[in-house]
């Protein structure tokens, strides 16, 4: 290295974000995801006697999946080849795998290859890496915040193993803060006073993203003058110093947005106004689209409360008129209104039950053998052929109703509507059963 380079190097380094100068480069530093990394875990043993197998880590953004990888670089005696799948292709992958047969043939060492964003490798790139993995000639580790199940294909992911990293808790956030305060070299050269209330609440503000929180505590120390050579941190400094990232944890392709939309669903299922506004202002805050929040709640009204509340499909379609019409962000409040009404009103899913029911037994027995009295009379001769032919009108009977078969001729009659007790829905019971004299 010339001293050009060296001097580029150094001056990288401390240009480089707080996450980057303070990233931990053994397994004793790297704080949270002890659901894995727990004392004597399996992950944990094989990392120290460098014995690590093919691996997709996949969590949210800043939970660590980059620098875990970079302390198994530190580990290993492999060597430990890195590229990203926003710059890589095809031809970067042949010439890790050229290196690598490399390195097992002249220095009888094996080959580290770490993906970052695997997720955005086509297929083609992925059945580039595919022989390899299986042979045992590269190790792959692949880094991702998209669900591999849905973005890595499946021969490739039989070979891995996922580890799930989830975003990390306040409180080890706040051991990265204040270690990052004690080791950075920029950092540690000023006299900051905080408290460990204040760490917490970066912590709070950061959604368990640590590459968010050592953001906002470099923002808070570097952009805040001294007072009598004292940098004074506190909560207007630190809620000043936040980049707002909450979209960043909202990926409209991704988990996130599924896992919302999700619980958002299944909060009104359960009758729960309270989550179901807390994941309505989520969405809208992440900056979903309105009118697919819209959409669902109209497919809800039917599925969830059906007959239930026949009402509820009325509102439902009205809100999605007016988030049409209104728009944001004045069509919040029409979406709450409609969000808290689904939430609250009767819930019944016969009518979703019975449409799934018919539709299996259509799917196993297609072709309808209907009633002639039912087909069609409205043209010349129609008679002749019999059809509409002693078809009762129900109008032309008390209470407009007259007993007579409607069904197929080649089905056996069903029940396949089978109503509740819940609100509006009995009635309709009643009148069926009274009908049918059960």
């Amino acid at each position: 290295m010339d001293l050009f380079e060296y001097s580029k190097k150094k001056s990288l380094k401390f240009n480089a974000p707080l996450a980057e100068r303070v990233r931990p480069l053994t397994i004793d530093d790297f704080y949270g995801q002890e659901h894995i990394l727990y004392k004597n875990s399996p992950l944990n043993r094989l990392i120290k006697i460098d014995r690590i197998g093919s691996l997709i880590l996949y969590g949210p953004p800043g939970t660590g999946k980059t620098t875990l990888a970079m302390i198994i670089s530190n580990t290993t005696k492999k060597v430990f080849e890195k590229l990203s799948a926003v710059t890589s292709g095809v031809k970067d992958i042949k010439e890790v795998v050229k290196n690598a047969e490399d390195n097992l043939s002249f220095y009888n060492k094996e080959t580290i290859l770490f993906i970052d964003e695997i997720h955005r490798f086509n297929k083609s790139q992925q059945d580039a890496l595919l022989p390899h993995v299986e042979n045992g000639l590269i190790t792959l580790i692949g880094a991702t915040t998209e669900n591999p199940y849905f973005e890595v294909n499946k021969a490739l992911l039989s070979r891995c193993k996922i580890v799930h990293l989830k975003s990390l808790k306040d409180n080890d956030l706040v051991k990265i803060l204040q270690r990052a305060l004690n080791i950075d070299k920029i950092l540690s050269s000023y006299k900051i006073r905080y408290t460990d209330k204040d760490l917490e609440y970066i912590a709070r503000l950061s959604s368990g993203d640590v590459r968010n929180a050592l953001n906002t505590l470099e923002v808070a120390v570097l952009s805040t003058e001294p007072t009598n050579g004292v940098i004074e941190i506190n909560n207007k400094v630190i809620k000043e110093s936040v980049i707002d990232s909450s979209v960043n944890l909202y990926d409209k392709n991704a988990d996130y947005h599924y896992n919302t939309i999700s619980a958002f669903i299944k909060s009104m299922r359960g009758s729960d106004p309270d989550a179901s506004i807390l994941y309505l202002a989520k969405m809208l805050k992440s900056g979903e689209d309105p009118k697919f929040i819209a959409r669902r709640m109209v497919i809800f009204a039917s599925e969830d409360i059906g007959n239930a509340d026949p009402n509820a499909l009325t509102i439902a379609n009205n809100v999605f008129r007016a988030v049409e019409i209104i728009g944001l962000p004045e069509a919040r409040i029409n979406l709450a209104q409609g969000v808290t009404y689904l939430a609250t009103a009767k819930k019944s899913n016969k009518s979703y039950l019975a449409i799934e029911e018919a539709t299996k037994d259509i799917n196993e027995n297609p072709d309808l053998d209907i009633p002639q009295y039912l087909r069609d009379s409205h043209y010349l001769g129609a008679e002749n052929l019999g059809i509409g032919i002693g078809y009762k009108y129900p109008h032309d009977f008390e209470n407009s109703y007259v007993k007579q078969r409607y069904f197929p001729m080649n089905y056996n009659e069903k029940r396949y509507y089978k109503p509740t007790e819940n609100g509006y829905e009995k009635n309709i019971k009643e009148y069926i059963d009274k009908l049918k004299g059960e």
